[in-house]
């Protein structure tokens, strides 16, 4: 085999390695749609709504940007809620490595909604930034409803279970990554150099500093050049 495709060869190589290792280190997310029972204490007395809830998360700085988005509409007023006048939040309950609370929020609704109409939530968001290493799931929690001067709270009773889990690091040890699939290091090691695993990353850093040596070669003659005829003059 000839230099040329020789080294084509070691290239092609190096950068299946180097995907084979993204695959296998890559924290997994885990998403599903969770049907929540509401239980809704209004102005005008109680109602209840079934909705399948989808909860997302979004790398975002040393955070993550979580979307809650409702299926289905949930409780409904007598009268018409003209537009933007109806504000909606919520909660998102965390369990597993971390606890507490994300609050999710959003804009009030874009179109008027008709008497006696299941409301529907438009999408809420909010920022979570761990404090604990792990797998951190986020479950559906209350939801808020503000309308017309009033405020309708809905609870989910079904005990519903978790509409996403996330493999998260805390944010003080400097958790990294994007997507829906959580952290996970890459770039440098301990050392602060490029870790190696074999051949393949010693011939790319070899042609790095040959590149370098011929170019800081190629300074250093014409500036003697430039010397020896400025001498002649």
């Amino acid at each position: 085999m000839s230099s040329y495709p020789k080294r084509t060869a070691v290239l092609a190589s190096a950068a299946a390695l180097a995907g084979s290792a993204v695959l296998l280190t890559a924290p997994a997310a885990h998403a599903t749609v969770v049907n929540v029972n509401y239980q809704c204490k209004t102005p005008i007395g109680p109602k209840s709504a079934v909705s399948p809830i989808d909860i997302k998360g979004v790398k975002s700085g040393s955070g993550y940007k979580i979307t809650m988005s409702w299926q289905k509409g949930v409780s409904s007023s007598p009268v018409e809620l003209g537009k933007g006048a109806m504000t909606p939040s919520a909660t998102v309950q965390l369990g597993g490595a971390d606890s507490g609370t994300v609050k999710v929020t959003g804009a009030a609704n874009q179109a008027a909604i008709p008497a006696n109409t299941p409301i529907k939530i438009n999408d809420l968001s909010g920022t979570y930034t761990p404090e604990k290493s792990g797998k951190v799931t986020f479950t559906a929690g209350t939801l808020t409803i503000k309308a017309l001067g009033t405020t309708t709270t809905c609870t989910p009773t079904n005990s519903p279970g978790p509409s996403l889990t996330l493999d998260v690091t805390a944010a003080s040890g400097g958790s990294s990554g994007s997507g829906s699939s959580s952290s996970g290091s890459t770039g440098t090691d301990s050392g602060g150099t490029l870790p190696k695993t074999g051949p393949e990353d010693s011939f790319v850093a070899l042609g790095t500093l040959g590149g370098t040596v011929l170019l800081a070669g190629a300074a250093g003659t014409l500036w003697l050049t430039r010397r020896n005829q400025t001498a002649r003059r």
